[in-house]
């Protein structure tokens, strides 16, 4: 990684040109609900979103307000606790009336204002409690109030996830600041997951949408919890342009160092989401290599983390090399399946699809880790790929047994 973190902390205020704040407004019990994240000036914006077939009002509000603005956007509503979606029309209006409320609230075009929203799938919203919200939303510079933020867009995840870097293009210092929530439902090409990126690069709205589309393809749809995809889900970046008087141009140099810095915070995001796994222990990271190209590798390293019985062999700290040859073969693209070689922590247990003596023991006690690494080479080509995901527990069970209750 090339990018160093030259002030810290870093979060999503640290970029000129962002506020942001997160309240409790009882969409939840207890615990922050509605967070906002607002650019004054107005910010060139880029999103990804959920693959879902169903797909929940927000993300239809938003959609709409990224074409109707050409990606300019001046603030970000979320709320946490209710999905919003799969509420019929009634819900589409709800979404409408929570983004006219910001536009009111702080003076802007009502397509200048997109919404999220996470929690429960298809329960109507409480609206008239999150319109009072709205009213009480006071955002500004700072980590407590980028805290607060962070705090208000989680469901069941167990912490804040938030992730920076700084890097100089051109002789200025730009930052690129991200926050994300994700703990279950989490499965590659996006879910129940939302992740907002600031920057105060100047770069136009199509080199956005390529630079994010690139980074959230590598990093978010390389991670897998449980296998479910969700209805909600979106990453979005908003660039203020506040901190350059050139804007990044296609094949330089300060474009490579800002795509990396993109990047590498949604890495961290992506392998903090992986890492908090409803019920998790453990860190899976898998790599595969000698594929034809990137993609194969990348969709076999999912395949492997994303195996229920590679991920409970994991929590069950045994060294089963069999259950990942099996995720390897079941993907649909040609392999040899003789010349496969696995790895496990620090022990090759399969070197040419046949197995070799290791020690069970150190096998089990590097299992037991908070990081687990599992390598793979196919053998057959010159390119590589990863995947991130978690171990499966006793307690996701109990997690999402109970999740609406």
């Amino acid at each position: 990684m090339l990018n160093i973190q030259l002030t810290s902390p870093l979060t999503v205020t640290t970029p000129k040109g962002f506020k942001a704040t997160g309240i409790h407004v009882g969409l939840r019990r207890k615990r922050k609900d509605l967070a906002l994240l607002l650019c004054e000036a107005g910010a060139d914006a880029a999103a990804v979103y959920t693959t879902n077939q169903v797909q929940a009002a927000p993300i239809t509000v938003t959609k709409q307000a990224m074409a109707t603005s050409g990606g300019k956007v001046h603030a970000v509503l979320v709320n946490s606790g209710n999905a919003n979606a799969c509420t019929g029309q009634l819900g589409l209006e709800h979404a409408y009336a929570s983004q006219q409320a910001v536009a009111d609230q702080f003076q802007l075009a009502q397509e200048h204002v997109v919404i999220a929203s996470t929690g429960i799938i298809g329960q109507p919203l409480a609206i008239d409690t999150l319109l009072q919200g709205v009213e009480q939303l006071q955002p500004d510079k700072g980590e407590e109030k980028a805290d607060d933020f962070a705090l208000a867009i989680l469901t069941t995840d167990t912490g804040t996830k938030t992730a920076g870097r700084q890097v100089w293009l051109n002789g200025e210092l730009v930052s690129v600041c991200g926050v994300a929530k994700g703990s279950g439902m989490i499965h590659p090409n996006m879910a129940t997951m939302l992740g907002f990126l600031t920057t105060d690069a100047s770069i136009p709205s199509p080199l956005l949408q390529d630079t994010l589309k690139s980074a959230v393809n590598r990093t978010f749809n390389c991670i897998t919890v449980d296998g479910d995809s969700s209805t909600n889900d979106m990453v979005m970046i908003l660039a203020s342009g506040a901190a350059q008087s050139q804007s990044l141009q296609p094949g330089t140099d300060e474009l490579a160092q800002f795509q990396q810095a993109v990047e590498e915070v949604c890495q961290d995001l992506a392998k903090q989401i992986a890492r908090d796994g409803e019920g998790a222990t453990k860190l899976i990271e898998v790599n595969v290599h000698g594929t034809a190209n990137e993609w194969i590798a990348r969709k076999i390293a999912k395949q492997i983390v994303g195996s229920s019985l590679v991920k409970t062999a994991i929590f069950g700290e045994d060294a089963n090399w069999g259950r990942i040859i099996a995720a390897v073969g079941s993907i649909d693209e040609p392999i040899d399946v003789g010349q496969i070689d696995i790895r496990i922590g620090s022990q090759w247990v399969l070197r040419h699809s046949m197995p070799i003596l290791f020690d069970e023991s150190l096998a089990s006690r590097e299992l037991a880790q908070e990081v687990v690494e599992i390598e793979v080479h196919l053998n057959q080509g010159p390119a590589s790929g990863y995947a991130f995901g978690c171990d499966l527990t006793y307690d996701y069970i109990k997690i999402n047994a109970s999740y609406r209750t």
